[in-house]
């Protein structure tokens, strides 16, 4: 494949469609995945239930637990949702996207390993703060993460680079769910007194992945550019914010595709996060099923992730997102009457390939319906995180 060559008066900027920048890229997807399948999806949520009591009161008012940990989330995304236009504005006029990134992977990968801590209902706020602020790092580092996608790579290989970290992220999360998962299961004879300490050691070995392979991604992508910064700094991320949505009042197709992809991101977040409290808490799976299940999920997203961009090469992206949400809607729409097993990893195995394939064709459609001066400015992706 031959690179993207750029003037000597751009030499600061990257070689595109590097084949060792990309799948450095890629391994970011590797590291932080190994977060969102075992933390929110896998182990946390059903070990979060088990220690919390059924109710807990807070300020007076009563929550179940399994409506806690969906507080916990949205506490987490909206927190982000917050902070991170500015931080994204501020990266931006600085040049230091990669260094709030690393910020936000730090903040995380710690934070899962303090769950270390969370063993019983007293230390049921470490558990909260620990899960709240390693959502946050999660997404935080996302947001800056898909900002390097029109940087490192040319328009017509956005499906298939896009595609690639998350094929990268979902190999490497079942990598480490296994290991896990024997973890739990052989806990006896791997050393562990107890399921819960194999559990907790769990927590630490995703914050350890997370960090360790991060740094391969931090050293192939491509350096800051750092500015000098002015004393009015936050004016300036502002600044840099306001730019953005001033580029999105005139382009009506991204704004439009930004408000869709809010809603349909949004259902598809729901069910992800909220799929192992369910089988759970409904369907009374026991903790090793619902891991094998997630396993299923994650191994067939895979082919979902590969197959989508060969879907977006043959029709299109438009075509393409289309066909997938409506197979999606139609698996919501399953997902009332499931009401064994077996139903259950059936319609975990529809999901994973659906959601392997939306998720790569949401990221490169987002970049390729920017307008093309901006596309490589970090204050646009804080609207797909």
């Amino acid at each position: 494949m031959v690179a993207e060559q750029h003037s000597s008066a751009e030499v600061s900027k990257p070689i595109k469609n590097d084949r060792r920048t990309i799948a450095g890229w890629a391994f970011f997807d590797w590291a932080n995945s190994a977060y969102a399948l075992v933390i929110t999806v896998a182990i946390f949520p059903p070990y979060f239930l088990g220690i919390a009591p059924d109710t807990v009161n807070i300020g007076g008012i009563a929550i179940r637990d399994e409506t806690l940990i969906a507080w916990c989330i949205s506490l987490a995304y909206l927190i982000i949702a917050a902070i991170s236009p500015i931080l994204s504005g501020i990266a931006d006029f600085s040049g230091k996207k990669k260094r709030f990134m690393r910020f936000f992977t730090l903040l995380g990968s710690l934070a899962c390993i303090s769950l270390f801590f969370f063993r019983d209902p007293e230390s049921l706020w470490i558990g909260m703060a620990g899960f709240v602020l390693a959502t946050v790092g999660f997404a935080g580092g996302i947001v800056f993460y898909n900002a390097y996608l029109p940087e490192i790579a040319t328009e017509d290989r956005y499906d298939a680079v896009s595609a690639r970290g998350f094929i990268y992220g979902f190999a490497g999360s079942v990598i480490l769910l296994v290991g896990n998962l024997a973890m739990v299961l052989q806990h006896e004879a791997l050393g562990f007194p107890s399921e819960t300490a194999a559990i907790r050691w769990a927590f630490v070995t995703v914050g350890i992945w997370w960090l360790g392979f991060a740094q391969i991604a931090f050293r192939r992508l491509p350096p800051d550019a750092p500015r000098p910064m002015p004393l009015r700094l936050l004016h300036k991320g502002y600044d840099e914010l306001a730019g953005a949505f001033r580029v999105l009042r005139k382009s009506r197709n991204t704004s439009l595709f930004l408000l869709t992809f809010f809603c349909y991101n949004a259902g598809v977040q729901a069910i992800l996060f909220l799929a192992s409290s369910f089988a759970d808490k409904e369907m009374q799976m026991e903790k090793s099923k619902l891991i094998i299940l997630v396993l299923i999920l994650q191994i067939v997203a895979i082919g979902g992730a590969h197959l989508s961009s060969r879907l977006s090469e043959w029709r299109g992206n438009k075509v393409s997102l289309f066909t997938m949400l409506v197979i999606w809607t139609l698996i919501c729409l399953l997902g009332y009457s499931v009401n064994t097993e077996t139903e259950v990893f059936l319609l975990g195995g529809a999901i994973g390939l659906v959601m392997g394939g939306i998720q790569a064709l949401s990221r490169s459609t987002y970049a390729k319906f920017l307008p093309e001066n901006t596309r490589e400015t970090t204050s646009f992706s804080v609207f797909t995180m």
